[in-house]
């Protein structure tokens, strides 16, 4: 989902530099990305009120106003500094409106963009058996359906771990970095979290129904 960090290396040393072409293709090669994010995150009701374009423009902004200080600070890769910018406005977004719910705000979302149901289905593909597995390719969306669902079921450290890793498509060290972990125990979380999930999509033991 992020651009190749090698190649935004480059362009970070030539915005570095002083040039402005540089810079502002850095930015602009993050921009899908930011707007994927915000998508996945942004309460739904927000979603159906505001273009998540002109969100992703004012992070962009926030960014360009910023960039002198990540560069004297680079403290984490430089897609994961746009997207805590980008998490911190979404954040703020859902302050100024209210969200009345006393949930966690990261749920009420949009998952109808196209890409995310793709990364339902390739995540699916990971989780099915025998007993996930639907008979016939036709019911492959409904499968994804019912998956985007279950997460949104589980609870609140396993729902942002699957987001970070399938949909966001973070490598385990930097979803580590993010929430202050070790590597070692951010892949087990995850490890834990896909088990938690694989259950929610798991049928009723018949015996129980005996």
């Amino acid at each position: 989902m992020w651009p190749e960090a090698e190649q935004t290396g480059k362009f970070l040393k030539a915005a570095e530099a002083g040039d402005g072409a540089a810079r502002d293709q850095l930015l602009e090669r993050h921009r899908e990305s930011v707007k994927r994010m915000i998508e996945l995150r942004l309460d739904r009701r927000l979603l159906q009120r505001v273009d998540a374009s002109d969100i992703v423009q004012d992070v962009l902004l926030e960014a360009h106003r910023r960039l002198a200080g990540y560069f004297e600070n680079p403290s984490m890769p430089f897609h994961l500094w746009l997207r805590q910018l980008a998490q911190d406005r979404i954040i703020d977004m859902h302050r100024r409106h209210r969200v009345a719910q006393r949930r966690s705000l990261d749920r009420e979302q949009s998952l109808s963009p196209a890409w995310v149901e793709q990364s339902s289905l390739n995540l699916g593909a990971q989780l099915e058996d025998d007993q996930l597995t639907p008979a016939a390719e036709n019911l492959r969306r409904e499968m994804a359906e019912l998956l985007l669902k279950a997460v949104d079921q589980l609870d609140e450290s396993d729902h942002e771990i699957i987001l970070m890793r399938h949909f966001e498509q973070l490598e385990n060290q930097e979803v580590a970095e993010l929430l202050g972990l070790t590597p070692a125990a951010a892949g087990m979380r995850h490890l834990r979290a896909l088990r938690r999930l694989k259950d929610h999509l798991s049928p009723p033991d018949s015996s129980d129904e005996a």
